[in-house]
């Protein structure tokens, strides 16, 4: 277990522990992921995620490198997962996985994000990862900034993709080559 003490950005100190997700995490993470998705604006999904799908496609899927949780005094605030890619049409060269964060809405900017990617670089390295990809809305303005700012740099835009209900947003690739 990661702590990350009295993180003042934005807000009240908040003191941050992170650890891997486990299956009893499921429900917390899909009430916080459908906040997000709630909110709009900053992700892919336009779906709600139960517990289950939310097990399967984040915290346990055979793809898994990681998926890492931060808590707040017992809160879950965000998660981070990293996997092995695995959608058809989407090639990546061996030794790339993906990552995809979440930080509780109206918690974003305090350190969330930077304590689990300590948690998952670890685990990255681990697992033998070479380069991690983040694909993000080219819209979501608080996505990017947060990945330029612990390291990652643009390498590709894919033009138009869909969401699911047809919207038509750019998406803005960046990636973080581990050493």
């Amino acid at each position: 277990m990661a702590k990350v003490g009295g993180l003042t950005n934005r807000g009240p100190s908040m003191t941050l522990t992170t650890r891997p997700a486990e299956a009893g995490d499921a429900s917390g993470l899909a009430a916080l992921l459908n906040a997000v998705i709630a909110a709009g604006g900053t992700t892919a999904h336009q779906r709600p995620f139960t517990p289950d799908r939310m097990l399967h496609h984040y915290i346990q899927p055979d793809e898994r490198v990681s998926c890492t949780v931060a808590e707040r005094d017992g809160e879950l605030v965000g998660f981070q997962s990293l996997a092995w890619p695995s959608e058809d049409g989407d090639r990546f060269a061996q030794g790339w996985a993906i990552i995809a964060t979440f930080a509780k809405v109206g918690l974003t900017g305090r350190g969330i994000g930077k304590a689990l990617f300590e948690a998952t670089k670890a685990a990255a390295d681990r697992a033998g990862v070479r380069t991690i990809d983040a694909t993000i809305r080219a819209d979501n303005v608080g996505g990017l900034r947060y990945y330029s700012r612990i390291g990652f740099t643009d390498y590709d835009r894919l033009i138009n993709v869909p969401l699911s209900d047809g919207t038509k947003v750019d998406r803005i690739r960046k990636r973080y080559d581990l050493p």
